[in-house]
C-alpha cells in the first residue's frame, strides 16, 4: 500500500488544479460557465465530468496561462433542469487520473416534473390513484389537478396523490405545478377503461421439418396487458382429430409446436386473454407438414423362384410410416458379394424374368418418397425349392460344406450391403435405373429445409402505434438501424438529443449525418408520434435553405414494447446559427463577420421560409438557434418540432397547453394563440435582429413573463442602424410584408453592399426609463426613430387597415393603458429585482447571456 502511494505521489508531483468549479445557483434559461485550471503539463487533455459521466463538447475552450499552466471552461448557453448536478475536471498523466474539487449547478426556474401523468387503465367504476410530483428550486412547489377538464380541489403540496372514486368512460387528466417562478403544466395522461382484447392478427407459419413455429401480432389489447394466448389445433386425416389446447405465455407472440406427423394437414386458431377475459378466436388457418423419408422398412418379404422368373411380395407401409407420397419401392440385391443396380416398383410386389440368374442372390426392400428412401428390410436369400428337395443323404457332407460357405458368403454380402447403404442411401437426390424391361423411376429432392431459428424481425413503423397517415408518409424513408453507427452527442433538448453518426450507403460508402434520438425514458406512442411528425414535415422538402430529411430509423430496446425513433438529417459542419454568432464575438478567437455575410444569412432564412410558405407550412419556432450552417456557410431552416401544415384557410389555432418561445412569438399569437405566415414574419424579424446583434438575446433586461406587457405598450426591439422600419413587428398581421417581399428587399440590399462594409455594431442594454439609454450602434440614434415614438404617432399602419384594428392599435400603443393589458396569457411572475435579473454568472454580465427560456402559455 505504501509503495502504491509513493508511486502515485511520484507520478503526480508538481501536477495540480489551480482553479476548481464553483457552486452556482442559476435561473432556468440563463447562461452558465464553469472553469478549471491545471498546472504541471505542457498540453493537458482536461476532461469535464458531470455526475460521474464524461461530457462531450464541440466548443471546449483552452486558455494558455503559461507553458505549463492551462485553463478551460464548460459553458451551457441555456440552462435547463437536466443540467443541474455535480461537475468536476479530470486529467490523466502516465495512467494516473487526478480530479479537481467538484462544483454544483443548482437550477432555479418553473417547477420540474419528476413524476407526471401517464396513460393508465382501470375497470369500470373501480377507484384508482393519480400521482404528480414536481420540484424546484425554488421551493415550495404546489400541485393543482385537472381531471376531465374540471379542476379538482385547490393547490396542494407536491408530491400529490389524487384518489378518483371511479369512472365509466375514458377521460384525460393533467396537473399544474406552481412555485415562485411560475407554473409548469404536465403532459396529459388518459385513463382508459379495460375491455376484452381483439383477435390476434398477422399470423405467420414457419415450417421446419416436423416442427412448426406460429407467430402472430396482438390485436387491440383492451388497455390491459395480454397474459396468455390459447392455440386450438386439429389434425385433418381420414377423420378430424382434435389435439390438446396449448396455453402460451406472452410475450413473445410466437410458439413452436413439435411432434407433428410428416405430410399431414393441420388447422389451428388463436385467441388471447387479458385481465377482463379472452378475445374471439382468429380465423382458422391451415398448413401441411413437409414430407420425410419413411420411418419403417416393409415387412414380410417373401419370394417364389422358377427358371423363368422371380416373384417377390412384401407388406405395404401404413400412412403414418410412409411420411409422404409413395414414389417407389426399391429392391436392393447382390450376387456373390457384388452389389447390383437396384430395381424400382410402384406396387408391393415384383415379377422379374430370368429366375435362374437370381440363384443365391440376397434381396432387401425399402420404400421411397420424394425426399428419400427409408430403411431396408431384413435380407432374404433366394434358393429354389427344387434344389433343397434334391439334396440326398449322400450329399450331407457337401451340404454342410456348402452351408458353411453360404454363411460366410451371406456375412460378406451383409457387410457389403451395410457399407453400400451408408454410402448411397443418404444420397436422396440420385436417379434410379432398372435392368431389363422393368420400368424406370427417377426423382430429385424437392427442397431443403433450414433447421435454424429465424432472426427476430426488425422493428417497423407498424410497431409504434402511430396513425396510418403518418406511417404511410414515412414508410419509404425507413432505414435499418444496422446501417447507423452513432457517435458523440452534438446537443440535447427536452425530448431527446442530437448525435453525430455515420450512415452506410447502398454502395458501401459511409456518409456523416446527424441523428435526432428521442429520450429513452419516453414510452408513449403519442410522444413518439409527435417526434415523427417533424420528420413527416421534412420528407418532401427540397430547397437549399431548408434542411432535408435523409430517413427515419428505429432503435430496438431489449424488453421494451416500443423502439426509439431516430430522425436522420444531414450533418451541419458549423452547427446552429445562434452558437456560430456567439462564437464570432465571445469565442477564444473572435472573428469578423461582414455586413454582407450577415445579410446573406438573413436572405438564406427568408428564402427557406418563403419555400415553407409555398408548402402551407407554418414554422412557429423560427429563431437563430433553429437555423443550421453547412460547410458552405449556407443557412438552412431546421427544427420543425412545432410546425403545422394548414390545409384550409391561412391560420392555425393552438389548442392545448404548450411550451413556447415567447420572445420570438407575435403579439396576436401571445394574445389569442393564432398562428399564420404573418406570425412567422414576426419571428423572422426577431431572427434578423439576432443576426445583426451577433447572437445577443432579444429584449435584454426584459423577463419572459414581462414580454407581453412590454409589447402591448408599443415597445419593440431597438432597431439596428441602416435597417428599414421594423414593419415585421406591426401589431396588425396583414400590415407585415410577405416573405416574397422580404426576399426581394434583402436581395436588393445584399447586391448593394460592398464586401468591405464590415462596420461592427456594438452591444447595448435596454434601460427601463428611456433616459440615458446605452446606445452604441444597435439602438436608435438621434436621427433614427425608435420602434415607438409618441411624437411621431403610431407606426406600422397600412392603407387597408380597418377602424377596429386602428382602435386596437391605439390601445396596444399605450394610449389607453388604463385597461392594464391582458394578463390572462402570462403565468408565472418572475419575482426578481432588476439587479437579480441582471446578475452575473461566473463573470458574464447579464446583457450577453443566452436567456431564451421557454415560458408556459395557458391557452
Amino acid at each position: 500500500m505504501l509503495l502504491m502511494f509513493l508511486l502515485y505521489a511520484s507520478r503526480t508531483q508538481g501536477l495540480k488544479f489551480t482553479k476548481n468549479p464553483v457552486n452556482l445557483t442559476v435561473t432556468q434559461g440563463n447562461m452558465v460557465r464553469l472553469g478549471c485550471a491545471v498546472e504541471g503539463l505542457i498540453e493537458p487533455e482536461i476532461v469535464w465530468m458531470k455526475d460521474g459521466e464524461k461530457l462531450y463538447s464541440m466548443d471546449q475552450m483552452y486558455i494558455t496561462i503559461d507553458t505549463h499552466h492551462w485553463e478551460t471552461y464548460h459553458s451551457v448557453k441555456s440552462v435547463q433542469q437536466q443540467d443541474a448536478g455535480k461537475y468536476w475536471c479530470e486529467v490523466e498523466h502516465h495512467g494516473t487520473v487526478i480530479s479537481s474539487e467538484p462544483g454544483w449547478i443548482t437550477v432555479e426556474g418553473v417547477p420540474h416534473f419528476t413524476s407526471e401523468p401517464h396513460d393508465i387503465a382501470t375497470f369500470p367504476g373501480a377507484p384508482f390513484n393519480l400521482t404528480c410530483e414536481a420540484v424546484g428550486p425554488p421551493e415550495p412547489v404546489q400541485v393543482l389537478w385537472w381531471v376531465g377538464g374540471v379542476q379538482e380541489g385547490d393547490f396542494q403540496p407536491s408530491p400529490s396523490v389524487l384518489t378518483v372514486k371511479g369512472v365509466n368512460t375514458s377521460i384525460k387528466y393533467y396537473c399544474e405545478a406552481k412555485n415562485a417562478r411560475g407554473i409548469s403544466v404536465s403532459r396529459t395522461g388518459t385513463v382508459y377503461i379495460k375491455v376484452l382484447p381483439d383477435s390476434p392478427k398477422d399470423i405467420q407459419i414457419d415450417q421446419l421439418s416436423d416442427n412448426v413455429t406460429l407467430m402472430w401480432s396482438p390485436g387491440f389489447t383492451g388497455y390491459s396487458d395480454l397474459s396468455t394466448c390459447t392455440i386450438q389445433m386439429f389434425k385433418n386425416s381420414r377423420r378430424k382429430v382434435k389435439l390438446p389446447d396449448q396455453q402460451v405465455t406472452v410475450p413473445p407472440f410466437k410458439h413452436m409446436i413439435g411432434g407433428l406427423s410428416s405430410h399431414s394437414n393441420y388447422s389451428f386458431q388463436i385467441c388471447c386473454s387479458n385481465e377482463v377475459g379472452s378475445s374471439p378466436f382468429s380465423p382458422w388457418m391451415n398448413f401441411q407438414t413437409p414430407e420425410a423419408v419413411p420411418s419403417a422398412a416393409p415387412k414380410n418379404l417373401s419370394f417364389h423362384l422358377t427358371e423363368q422368373q422371380l416373384s417377390l411380395t412384401w407388406s405395404a407401409l401404413e400412412e403414418e410410416e410412409l411420411n409422404g407420397r409413395l414414389l417407389a419401392y426399391k429392391l436392393q440385391w447382390n450376387v456373390g458379394g457384388e452389389v447390383q443396380e437396384p430395381l424400382l416398383f410402384r406396387e408391393n410386389f415384383a415379377h422379374v424374368s430370368g429366375g435362374a440368374r437370381f440363384f443365391n442372390a440376397t434381396f432387401q426392400v425399402s420404400a421411397c418418397t420424394v425426399v428419400g428412401c427409408g430403411p431396408l428390410s431384413q435380407p432374404v436369400l433366394i434358393r429354389p425349392a427344387s434344389v433343397v428337395q434334391a439334396q440326398s443323404p449322400r450329399g450331407h457332407m457337401w451340404v454342410g460344406l456348402l452351408f458353411g460357405l453360404l454363411v460366410a458368403t451371406v456375412l460378406g454380402l451383409l457387410l457389403i450391403v451395410l457399407a453400400h447403404r451408408r454410402s448411397k442411401e443418404s444420397q436422396f437426390g440420385s436417379a434410379f435405373k432398372s435392368s431389363g424391361m422393368e420400368s424406370v423411376v427417377s426423382f430429385t429432392a424437392a427442397r431443403s429445409f433450414n433447421r435454424q431459428g429465424s432472426e427476430l424481425p426488425e422493428h417497423t413503423l407498424d410497431s409504434l402505434g402511430i396513425n396510418d397517415d403518418l406511417k404511410t408518409k414515412l414508410r419509404d424513408v425507413l432505414i435499418p438501424e444496422r446501417l447507423l453507427t452513432l457517435g458523440h452527442m452534438l446537443g440535447k433538448g427536452e425530448f431527446g438529443s442530437v448525435r453525430e453518426a455515420f450512415l452506410k450507403m447502398e454502395d458501401s460508402s459511409v456518409q456523416k449525418v446527424a441523428v435526432k434520438v428521442l429520450k429513452t425514458d419516453i414510452n408513449s406512442s403519442s410522444d413518439i408520434e409527435q417526434c415523427l411528425k417533424e420528420a413527416a414535415h421534412m420528407k418532401d422538402f427540397n430547397h437549399p435553405n431548408v434542411i432535408q430529411l435523409i430517413g427515419v430509423s428505429m432503435h430496438r430496446r431489449p424488453q421494451q414494447r416500443l423502439p426509439i425513433p431516430m430522425v436522420i438529417l444531414p450533418f451541419m459542419k458549423h452547427g446552429d446559427l445562434h452558437t456560430f454568432l456567439l462564437l464570432s464575438r465571445l469565442g477564444d478567437e473572435p472573428f469578423n463577420l461582414s455586413l454582407q455575410t450577415l445579410v446573406q444569412f438573413m436572405l438564406d432564412v427568408a428564402r427557406g421560409m418563403e419555400y415553407l410558405g409555398s408548402k402551407n407550412i407554418i414554422h412557429r419556432d423560427l429563431a437563430a438557434r433553429n437555423c443550421m450552417l453547412n460547410e458552405n456557410m449556407t443557412v438552412c431552416v431546421a427544427d420543425f418540432g412545432l410546425s403545422k401544415k394548414i390545409y384550409s384557410g391561412d391560420y392555425y389555432r393552438q389548442g392545448s397547453v404548450s411550451k413556447l418561445p415567447v420572445k420570438w412569438i407575435a403579439l396576436e399569437s401571445l394574445a389569442d394563440n393564432v398562428y399564420t405566415t404573418q406570425s412567422d414574419v414576426w419571428a423572422f424579424g426577431v431572427t434578423m435582429w439576432e443576426i445583426m446583434a451577433r447572437g445577443q438575446t432579444p429584449y435584454p433586461g426584459v423577463e419572459n413573463s414581462e414580454v407581453y406587457e412590454y409589447l402591448i405598450k408599443g415597445e419593440r426591439l431597438k432597431q439596428p442602424p441602416d435597417c428599414p422600419d421594423d414593419i415585421c413587428w406591426s401589431p396588425v398581421p396583414k400590415c407585415r410584408p410577405s416573405f416574397q417581399q422580404l426576399v426581394a428587399q434583402l436581395e436588393g440590399l445584399w447586391s448593394g453592399i460592398s464586401p468591405a462594409a464590415t462596420k461592427e455594431p456594438l452591444l447595448y442594454v435596454n434601460m427601463e426609463d428611456g433616459e440615458g439609454e446605452l446606445n452604441s450602434g444597435l439602438g436608435a440614434t438621434a436621427n433614427t426613430p425608435s420602434a415607438y415614438d409618441p411624437h411621431l404617432g403610431v407606426l406600422w399602419q397600412c392603407a387597408d387597415m380597418e377602424q377596429d384594428e386602428k382602435d386596437w392599435l391605439v390601445v396596444s400603443s399605450g394610449a389607453a393603458l388604463a385597461i392594464g393589458g391582458d394578463y390572462r396569457y402570462i403565468i408565472g411572475p418572475c419575482g426578481l429585482t432588476d439587479q437579480e435579473s441582471r446578475q452575473s454568472d461566473d463573470g458574464l454580465s447579464g446583457d450577453i447571456r443566452d436567456d431564451d427560456e421557454d415560458v408556459i402559455i395557458n391557452v
